[in-house]
């Protein structure tokens, strides 16, 4: 006759088969036949509307993104494995020592709420930029962009917050484009998150495909990626873009966004 204590393991035991299956199954999610891994080496935090050498005015808005599969991650909730927030370095080149917590000052700009752009305020003078990617407790991850060097002509007196509003964006390399193709996400005025974090005000992007033939293609982007490789047959497509409330996946925090792309055999 089995003891009390032997049934309270079996439950336990139970229990943790169970949860030990509900783990495996989220880290080994799959992704959609149309999705393309992404190219190896290609795991960077890098900018989206400044190239090194460029001359700005400011106020600027600068806008980065993420690849390689990682994910924005809000530092108020944890998470561990390929996820983040960024950071701009001014002027700073990268740490020496990648265990040790960024320091919070004016060279070191922290996005911990899962931001995906910044108003830039500096003074006119040349500048060096570059983004890093850090992890809740601020210890930086291997992952950031090449450093950029921008010349800053003039400060206008414009106020930065007229140059935030809410709303998202989508962007693909040409109209017509060869597998696999790179679709860039962003942001603008909304926090990206982990669907899992439940945080308050955060959001996760959804991506459409739809062909003319018929078939969609639906893929949800509930690790705060902010980017995807695709890989569909040849043909003539049609990109729809939401970005949907961590809290209540029905309501979406932006309106959508679309383009018309041209998969070339």
């Amino acid at each position: 006759m089995r003891t009390f204590a032997s049934f309270v393991g079996l439950i336990a035991l139970a229990l943790g088969v169970h949860a030990q299956t509900a783990a495996t199954a989220v880290a080994t999610k799959s992704f959609h036949p149309w999705q393309s891994a992404t190219p190896a080496g290609t795991a960077e935090a890098y900018f989206t509307n400044l190239k090194s050498g460029d001359t700005i005015e400011t106020p600027f808005l600068l806008k980065f993104g993420l690849s390689g599969g990682w994910g924005l991650a809000p530092i108020s909730k944890p998470m561990g494995g390929k996820s983040g927030h960024h950071h701009l370095l001014v002027n700073r080149d990268l740490p020496l020592d990648f265990k040790a917590a960024l320091p919070f000052n004016e060279q070191y700009i922290h996005f911990g709420k899962g931001q995906m752009e910044t108003v830039l305020t500096l003074a006119p003078g040349i500048y060096t930029l570059r983004m890093l990617l850090a992890d809740d407790k601020h210890l930086p991850h291997f992952v950031y962009s090449k450093p950029l060097k921008v010349t800053v002509i003039k400060k206008n007196e414009t106020d930065p917050n007229t140059l935030v509003s809410k709303g998202i964006a989508l962007q693909v390399a040409g109209v017509e484009v060869k597998t696999p193709f790179r679709v860039q996400f962003h942001a603008s005025g909304l926090n990206v998150a982990h669907a899992v974090q439940q945080e308050k005000d955060t959001g996760h992007f959804r991506l459409t495909v739809v062909s003319k033939a018929g078939p969609v293609a639906e893929m949800d982007f509930t690790e705060g990626q902010t980017e995807t490789w695709l890989a569909p047959p040849a043909g003539d497509y049609t990109l729809k873009l939401e970005f949907l409330d961590n809290l209540n996946p029905k309501q979406a925090l932006a309106g959508a966004v679309s383009t018309a792309v041209r998969v070339q055999p």
